[in-house]
């Protein structure tokens, strides 16, 4: 089977395969074409991690402003897995630093869905921009203030 069809059957094997080319200075060998490919979705990829636990880690914050009531260890602890998945990926991928204003600039509409549909609230309710500074978003201790909802 051919490198290019092994991608199309079993990108597994293919990415196995690609790795042992490249430890053994088989570079002529190399799928280039797929391999720039995913090189390319692995970078889009954690983008999207980075976006996707932003927008998390914004619905639960933006609840625990409008439902105080509601707060909870649970929510808390919530808060707290997606600061750390969140600082985990950017130690990992210091690269993304750069991007993360961006970042949060694109979950905030999908955190304030999500905060809606979670909290029964109209969307309208909530802020049109990020109403938390991007310093203290990551900050284990800093949580925001309730928001009265009348």
């Amino acid at each position: 089977m051919s490198v290019a069809n092994l991608y199309e059957q079993d990108i597994h094997a293919w990415t196995a395969q690609t790795a042992a080319l490249l430890k053994q200075g088989r570079f002529q060998e190399v799928d280039v074409v797929h391999l720039i490919e995913e090189l390319e979705a692995m970078a889009r990829r954690d983008r999207q991690e980075l976006v996707s636990r932003l927008k998390i880690l914004l619905a639960h914050l933006l609840k625990w402003a409008y439902q105080p009531a509601h707060r909870s260890g649970s929510w808390r602890g919530s808060i707290l897995e997606q600061r750390l998945r969140i600082r985990d990926l950017l130690n990992d991928c210091p690269s993304l630093r750069p991007f993360l204003s961006e970042a949060v600039e694109r979950a905030y509409p999908d955190g304030v869905t999500l905060a809606a549909k979670e909290t029964s609230l109209p969307v309208a309710r909530f802020p049109k921009q990020i109403p938390y500074a991007l310093d203290v978003l990551l900050e284990d201790d800093w949580f925001p203030e309730p928001v009265e909802t009348r």
